[in-house]
């Protein structure tokens, strides 16, 4: 019997999902253009690296997409239906890369493992970032040129580009760019679970609820904004009829969460830190609008169309799209940005007060 290998339903170990045998099967689709994308970290890069999907899918209808990524960004991207094949960077990757060819291999990673990952790749072009023979990263088109520029240079990464990251990221792969927004989605499942959380923690069908994401992740503490910041507005968003502070965040801002509850005579819906990304992600989509800092939170948010308010300090407002849903409060002091991942002083988000941020915040409600 023939089987159809190259057929884009065909698993081999498992039935496809037609549940047919290969002779004249009707929905045979023979695999296109195969393309490699390589983003492992981090994981809101990783999410808004999905724009690039579109992009691909526009300039090679029918192509066969794999994207490699870290094992703990897999979550943020299985579900996504314009990925074909989706690998977590491990061993068993590396040795199956070793099989496979590729018509077509990116890499917007700048990290030895995945530079050298892509130098090893079977494939007739590659773009991107790569790696010589000299172990240093190097740009592989000229497309690439400006972004690794980019990291060589603080005064044009800091002052001078006016570029996002989506926009770096279609011209290293020779994309047409028409502001593509993510490519997320989170389950009818998921979201009816935190509806139904929500209600359990006394939120009302009335209430407009606004996300306070307190935190910023271990590696980047200096993109926090203070605890007394996310305390006072709390205060003037539940003091307007109809608005409902909800605090955000992940395990490593559990203490946070308590110490901005304690601080605030605000009544804060509180849904808890120990979620799995998508649940979180679940609970961000209930929002009208979230308040958030250079984070992973940020990009859900983006992703999910929810309106943002974004407080930028130590990173680049200039690389962020927030597709005209929502405002960036961006820090004024010359020190600014800096991608510290230290800073004794945080002047940068110290300076931000309370009542700007409600301000934006009311704009973009509309109220």
């Amino acid at each position: 019997m023939k089987i159809s290998y190259d057929c884009r339903h065909y698993l081999g170990e498992k039935p496809c999902r037609f549940k047919r045998l290969c002779p004249d099967c009707p929905y045979y689709e023979p695999i296109g253009k195969r393309v490699l994308l390589i983003k492992l970290g981090a994981l809101g890069d990783v999410l808004r690296t999905t724009s690039v999907l579109h992009g691909l899918r526009r300039k090679y209808p029918g192509c066969h997409i794999t994207w490699v990524t870290d094992p703990r960004a897999v979550p943020l991207l299985d579900e996504c239906p314009l990925i074909d094949r989706l690998y977590p960077y491990d061993l068993a990757t590396l040795a199956r890369l070793r099989v496979e060819s590729f018509d077509l291999a990116l890499n917007f990673d700048k990290e030895p493992r995945a530079t050298a990952l892509l130098m090893q790749v079977r494939t007739a072009e590659k773009l991107g970032f790569g790696m010589n023979d000299l172990g240093n990263l190097v740009s592989l088109n000229p497309e690439t040129d400006y972004s690794l520029l980019l990291g060589l240079s603080d005064e044009i990464k800091f002052r001078q580009n006016a570029k996002t990251y989506q926009e770096l990221c279609f011209e290293s792969a020779r994309l047409d760019y028409q502001r593509d927004e993510y490519a997320f989605a989170v389950s009818d499942e998921r979201l009816e679970a935190a509806r139904k959380r929500l209600r359990e923690l006394g939120r009302k069908e009335s209430d407009r609820l606004v996300g306070l994401n307190v935190g910023a992740g271990a590696v980047f503490a200096t993109k926090c904004w203070t605890i007394e910041g996310f305390a006072r507005l709390a205060e003037l968003i539940a003091g307007v009829e109809g608005l409902r502070p909800v605090a955000l965040g992940g395990q490593d801002e559990a203490e946070r969460v308590r110490l901005i509850r304690e601080q605030s005579h605000a009544d804060i819906l509180a849904p808890g830190t120990d979620f799995e990304i998508k649940d979180f992600a679940a609970i961000v989509a209930q929002c009208d609008a979230v308040v958030t800092s250079d984070t992973l939170a940020m990009h859900i948010a983006i992703a999910l169309r929810v309106p943002v308010i974004a407080l930028f300090g130590a990173t680049c407002h200039q690389e962020v799209d927030l597709y005209g849903r929502g405002e960036k409060i961006v820090s004024t002091l010359p020190c600014a940005p800096c991608y510290k991942s230290h800073c004794d002083r945080m002047e940068c988000m110290q300076e931000i007060e309370p009542e700007d941020v409600f301000a934006a915040l009311r704009r973009v409600l509309g109220r």
